[in-house]
Formats: structure tokens, C-alpha cells, sequence
């Protein structure tokens, strides 16, 4: 009795196929990092010219551009920062390392997306109801010019590992920028033909709208890692009743899934066996189906026997379950 069952350790590599320490697609750290880098470079540059444009033509949407670009520089960045720091080695207190650091990069993307989605919309509603001069072809030139430039970045970020929320959460950034320089560029066309200078400030409500969009889903699928929530996909009462229903199997409870970070799901669980049966083969065939089935490779079971012996409580299972909590799963033919 009392038997405990680990997958593997912190140190083994069996959940590297997820993790940071191999991608799965085939790039590695460092190349994440010069494909990042090289995003960095073309979008700084262009915010430097941008904002000057801007002033220039009076566009708040080529600003509105701009300053979404700079949230766009200032993702990348954290994203290069939270890379390193979720290198170094697990030591001390910190029995993960700092892997989450890039869940914190994540947050810190939807907010300043967020943030910066207020201060525009604001000074929108302003010029909406007070339309300053907008230089038509200056927003135009700008703005397709800028879609060129986020092309390339776009395409930079799409060859590293998108897996890792830290880096979609910098691609989501730029790629909504696109789409904000197409809007621009079309407002440009409208302002030249028409001299509608509203259709500037139309096209900064609608990056507002993208701005608000991809800053909620960063900060709703990083706040789930940070909460440990299961995993999208991944629905615990479904796999308690999956482990339950296995030969020799009693009793699963105490089942947890959560996220350590992008790509490393973990589970543990307390694995009840009826009496007689081998703990150590109930332990391997769970650790299969787990890693088989639902790609769970970070896994701890511990394995005991259901003891049978009368208990002041009328208690039927071991001591070692005394405290635990959660939902139980029985092994119940007719509800298999």
C-alpha cells in the first residue's frame, strides 16, 4: 500500500516535445530569438518615421498606428526578455524555474493593448465630433508602406515557435496591426477622393476594435495559466471516468490538470486499485493512455490499494486518502 507513481521528474525530458526545450515543429531557441530580433529592427525603424508622418499629415489613425506598433516593439521585447529568463535552470525555490515568466509577458501584451486601446478611443470620439485637416495622400503612402513593413514582420514571427503563448501573444500584435494599416490605407483613399476627413478617425475606432479583441484573448488564455483552469481541450471529469474505467482500477480522485506554461500541460491524481492488483502495471498503463490519448506527459499518480478494513467512519478506502478533495470516479461498469 501507499505506492506512488511518477511519469518522470522535473528533470526528465519526456514532456520536452511541448516545452521550451525542443519545439515541436523543429526551431530552436536561438533561431525564435533572431527571427524575433529581426521583427524588432523593421518595426522600430518604421515607428520613428511613422510618428513624424503622423504629426505631419494630422492622421490620428497614422498615429493610432504607431502607437499600436510600439506596443507591437514593446511585446517583442518582452517576449526576448521572458525567452532568457525562461532558460535557466530550475534551482531553489523556484522547482519550475521562471517558465511562467512568459505567461507574465503575455498579461503584460493584452494590458498595454488594452490601455491603448482607451487612450485612442477616446481622442477618436473627440476628432469625430471635431475633424481636424488630414492630408489624404500622406496617410496613404504611410499606411501601404506600413502594411509592407508588418508583411515582413509577420512573416519574421511566423517562423518561430507559436506554440509558446509569449511569442503568439507578439505575433497576435503585429498581425492586428496589418490589418489596422489595410483600414488606414483604404481611409487615405476615402479622405483623397471624397475629403471625408472622418474616414481617418473611422479607421482608428476600427484598430481600437482589434486593440480590444486580441488584448482580451491574451489576457483570457494567460489569466487561465496563471489560475492553473485545465487546458482548452482537456476536460478533467471526462479523463477521471477514462482512468477510473481502467482494468483493476477502484477509485480516481484528487485529479488536478493544469498548465506549468505554454505547451506543458501536467496532471496529478490519487489512483485507487482493488485489492490484489499490481500497482506498478496500473501505474504504466495509466501513464500510457495519459500520454497516448491526451498528450499528458507530465504526469504524477500516486497508486495505493483500497483497503477494505472496517473504519470508525465507515470509511472503504486507505488512510493516505484522509485529506483529500475533489471529485471522485468510480469504477462503474454499467456507467462505461
Amino acid at each position: 500500500m501507499g505506492h506512488v507513481g511518477h511519469a518522470h521528474s522535473h528533470h526528465d525530458h519526456g514532456h520536452q516535445a511541448g516545452g521550451h526545450g525542443g519545439h515541436s515543429h523543429g526551431v530552436s531557441v536561438d533561431a525564435d530569438r533572431r527571427w524575433l530580433s529581426l521583427a524588432l529592427v523593421l518595426i522600430g525603424v518604421f515607428i520613428s518615421v511613422e510618428t513624424v508622418i503622423a504629426f505631419a499629415a494630422g492622421s490620428l489613425a497614422l498615429l493610432s498606428d504607431a502607437v499600436h506598433m510600439l506596443t507591437d516593439a514593446f511585446s517583442i521585447i518582452l517576449a526576448l526578455i521572458a525567452m532568457r529568463l525562461a532558460q535557466r535552470p530550475a534551482k531553489g525555490t523556484y522547482t519550475f524555474g521562471l517558465k511562467r515568466v512568459e505567461i507574465l509577458s503575455a498579461q503584460a501584451n493584452g494590458l498595454t493593448l488594452l490601455l491603448a486601446a482607451v487612450w485612442l478611443g477616446y481622442e477618436a470620439v473627440v476628432r469625430l465630433l471635431h475633424p481636424p485637416e488630414v492630408t489624404g495622400w500622406m496617410v496613404l503612402a504611410t499606411a501601404l508602406t506600413g502594411v509592407a513593413v508588418n508583411l515582413g514582420a509577420t512573416w519574421c514571427l511566423s517562423r518561430a515557435n507559436r506554440a509558446s503563448l509569449n511569442v503568439e501573444g507578439a505575433y497576435q500584435h503585429i498581425l492586428n496591426d496589418l490589418f489596422a494599416f489595410i483600414g488606414t490605407a483604404v481611409a487615405g483613399v476615402v479622405v483623397m477622393t471624397t475629403g471625408f476627413a472622418r474616414a481617418d478617425t473611422i479607421a482608428t475606432l476600427f484598430v481600437v476594435a482589434l486593440m480590444v479583441k486580441a488584448g482580451c484573448g491574451l489576457l483570457r488564455d494567460s489569466g487561465r495559466i496563471l489560475l492553473e483552469a485545465a487546458p482548452a481541450g482537456l476536460d478533467p471529469d471526462a479523463i477521471g471516468d477514462r482512468l477510473a474505467a481502467s482494468p483493476d482500477v477502484a477509485e480516481v480522485h484528487d485529479l488536478h490538470i493544469w498548465t506549468i506554461t505554454s505547451g506543458e500541460p501536467a496532471l496529478s491524481a490519487h489512483v485507487m486499485v482493488h485489492p490484489g492488483g499490481d500497482c506498478h502495471a496500473v501505474r504504466r498503463d495509466l501513464d500510457r493512455l495519459l500520454a497516448d490519448t491526451y498528450g499528458l506527459t507530465h504526469t504524477t499518480l500516486q497508486i495505493d490499494h483500497e483497503d477494505h478494513t472496517p473504519h470508525p467512519a465507515a470509511a472503504t478506502v486507505s488512510p493516505h486518502c484522509a485529506g483529500d478533495h475533489g471529485p471522485r470516479h468510480r469504477n462503474e461498469p454499467h456507467a462505461h
